[in-house]
């Protein structure tokens, strides 16, 4: 598996030919991100930073999407969506929060959630053997917060996002802090394999901006 990070929450997740986009930013949302082709797109807020499907389609390659609350099953990938609410600059919206199987390997996703988290999101993140965990963008929890209910999912691996790059650039340095890990390696990427993934205890993971 190959997890690729492009800043904000648009993550990509590869498995052989098998190509997943989470939370892709949408033209309105100001973002240059990089752009590919995807199979199957999971955006967790109807919100331009979110919803950008034209990011990942290429050609006549439209990605099969998923926006919402849910067990889903796409190309050998399984997804469950929980629903619950977030506050983007003043804003209420809709969120999802996801996880996705495949290979084996279980990713939880948050997306921008904030306050406190429902009992019924809690319990499908604790299935995670990676979390990746927003610290520093718009209306989710403080770094160390963040870090503290990530340990008590008990993931493998622990991957921050939503930092840098005009944001709120102390997140992550706080985040790292917490977790004791202030001299943690950033990768470009992280590729991995199960046996690999089996030998983690909560290790914290930083990937760089795409």
């Amino acid at each position: 598996m190959i997890i690729t990070y492009y800043g904000d929450q648009f993550v990509k997740i590869s498995q052989g030919d098998t190509v997943i986009a989470i939370n892709p930013p949408s033209k309105e949302s100001g973002r240059s991100p990089s752009r590919f082709g995807s199979g199957l797109v999971l955006s967790t807020t109807a919100h331009p930073l979110y919803n950008g499907y034209e990011t990942v389609t290429y050609g006549e390659n439209v990605p099969f999407v998923i926006d919402g609350p849910g067990e889903y099953e796409h190309s050998g990938v399984v997804v469950r969506g929980k629903g619950t609410t977030t506050e983007i600059e003043g804003t209420e919206y809709q969120t999802t929060v996801y996880t996705l199987t495949l290979e084996d390997i279980t990713i939880g996703f948050m997306g921008p959630v904030s306050g406190t988290i429902p009992s019924a999101l809690l319990e499908i993140l604790g299935s995670a053997d990676i979390l990746f965990v927003p610290v520093g963008g718009e209306g989710v929890l403080e770094p160390a917060t963040a870090y503290k209910l990530a340990v008590s999912l008990a993931p493998k691996i622990i991957i921050p996002m939503d930092y840098g790059k005009g944001r709120n650039k102390e997140a992550l340095k706080v985040f790292l802090k917490e977790a004791g890990a202030s001299d943690a390696e950033t990768l470009e990427k992280l590729t991995i394999r199960r046996k690999e993934i089996d030998q983690k205890d909560g290790d914290v993971i930083v990937l760089q901006e795409n």
